[in-house]
């Protein structure tokens, strides 16, 4: 069994987790607007921006098959999060997926149910409590990663849809969808906190290492995908300062886990994925405006 949250903790995550059920509920396909005014133009520049978030979000059920392998006994917070956020990121995909395919482009190649021998040795070694918080952490350390990366990215393309001045997307898919990212991300911040605090010495080492090793941009599981998320990072105007972005999605992780080192802004594994994401876009010249 996972270690369990203090009281206080598990009161303020338990109230999260109903508010985030009770104000964002799955967004209804009834309130959104497809509407492209320019569609050729917006597909050039947005159709695989849509693509890449569409996967992503649609492969929120094998995030979770991943979930029920790495971590076999969660708190019962973690399960009620679970359901809630599947929900919302299955909605997103299915959003987001519909307006490519309005566009004119194919349906987003999401994979649903495969998981890794990796995994399956973590889930394995995850019946052992004190193995398991360590899976619990990493999880939330992902979770926090993702989650801040799709609050800027969600961010970066809704202010681009509104200057093409496509403002029923603007309004009705990007601007409804990015409402209900931060209250993911709390989540995962507020759960990484009181988890630290808990970890024996032994735990934190072990932590920081597999981190280190495992670390990768949100739905970058091989070159190509990483070449896309590098093609995603130009066209939302972060290629270039790939550190940046960087340090934004990674300040609480770098404040946990690398507090003993101070000046370190940004971890080393982090910076690092980024710019060699943005380096084999660059290789792969898919789009022209990332030799500038």
């Amino acid at each position: 069994m996972s270690r369990a949250y203090a009281p206080a903790a598990a009161r303020r995550l338990t109230d999260h987790v109903a508010k985030l059920a009770d104000d964002h509920p799955p967004i209804d396909l009834d309130s959104v607007d497809f509407t492209v005014r320019r569609p050729d133009e917006f597909e050039a520049r947005f159709g695989h921006v849509l693509d890449y978030m569409a996967r992503v979000e649609l492969e929120v059920d094998r995030n979770v098959l991943e979930l029920t392998t790495m971590l076999p006994d969660p708190p019962q917070i973690d399960r009620d999060f679970y359901t809630v956020w599947q929900r919302q990121e299955i909605q997103h995909g299915l959003i987001l997926d519909r307006l490519q395919v309005e566009l004119g482009r194919e349906p987003a190649d999401a994979d649903l149910d495969s998981i890794g021998a990796k995994l399956k040795v973590l889930g394995a070694l995850s019946h052992l409590t004190p193995f398991q918080d360590v899976c619990r952490m990493l999880y939330y350390l992902t979770g926090m990663a993702t989650e801040r990366s799709a609050v800027l990215a969600y961010n970066l393309l809704h202010r681009g849809t509104v200057e093409m001045g496509e403002t029923a997307v603007a309004d009705t898919v990007i601007g409804q969808i990015k409402r209900q990212e931060p209250g993911h991300y709390a989540f995962y911040q507020f759960s990484a906190r009181g988890l630290w605090a808990e970890l024996a010495p032994w735990q934190r080492w072990l932590v920081r290492l597999m981190r280190r090793i495992s670390f990768a941009p949100v739905g970058a599981n091989n070159e190509v995908q990483k070449a896309d998320f590098g093609d995603v990072m130009a066209t939302l105007g972060i290629a270039e300062d790939s550190d940046d972005f960087a340090d934004q999605i990674s300040r609480v992780e770098a404040e946990l886990l690398w507090a003993r080192r101070r000046g370190l802004k940004v971890p080393d594994y982090v910076a690092r994925a980024f710019r060699e994401a943005v380096e084999l876009a660059r290789d792969r010249a898919h789009l022209p405006h990332l030799h500038r």
